[in-house]
């Protein structure tokens, strides 16, 4: 049911970093990223899997895990991902890649919830660094990267407290808290 998978879609940053992703795993979830909507169906993204433990510790230290958990670096050695997904817009195809990057993560992201995997998705990057360790043509643009592994942590959803503080946060357990608004405040009502 869709709505169970949405609910276990959590953003996960620690993984069993033994149980690997295959390079078979991620070309089905790019599949289902290729069979989502996109703007003007322009089809300008573009995908760099990465499976391998070399080219994993190429990517791992470009990305920045948690912007919230001030005093935490992101995962140590044996819980980093097993894989990555790294989101590229084709600029000799279009230099507006719209929200479908945005859709085709989501996409990526329930595919792997269905196989038992979860992941991070990544908007703060280093680049520029990023572009100069794999050697990505100029032509490419890096939208996102999207870290994928069978998933250490437990992540529990739970009501807003404060409307003010979106804060997500660990408790003395490791458990990784992520507050959501009441139903209620989302949905606007007009006289």
């Amino acid at each position: 049911m869709i709505y169970d998978l949405v609910k276990k879609n959590r953003t996960y940053r620690r993984f069993f970093q033994q149980e690997p992703v295959t390079q078979e795993t991620l070309t089905e979830l790019i599949e289902l990223a290729r069979l989502s909507s996109c703007g003007a169906n322009m089809q300008s993204l573009k995908y760099i899997l990465s499976w391998e433990p070399a080219r994993n510790e190429l990517i791992f230290p470009h990305l920045r895990w948690a912007g919230y958990l001030k005093e935490w670096h992101g995962p140590e050695e044996g819980e980093k991902p097993a894989a990555y997904v790294i989101m590229l817009g084709d600029k000799e195809i279009s230099s507006n890649h719209f929200w479908d990057h945005g859709i085709a993560s989501q996409s990526i992201l329930l595919g792997a919830v269905e196989k038992g995997l979860g992941g991070c998705m990544f908007g703060s990057i280093d680049r520029q660094g990023l572009t100069r360790a794999l050697a990505i043509p100029e032509r490419y643009e890096i939208l996102m990267v999207i870290a994928l592994g069978k998933p250490k942590e437990t992540v529990v959803i739970e009501e807003m407290a404060d409307p003010a503080n979106v804060k997500y946060w660990r408790d003395g357990q490791g458990v990784h808290h992520v507050p959501k608004r009441r139903l209620e405040e989302l949905i606007v009502t007009l006289d």
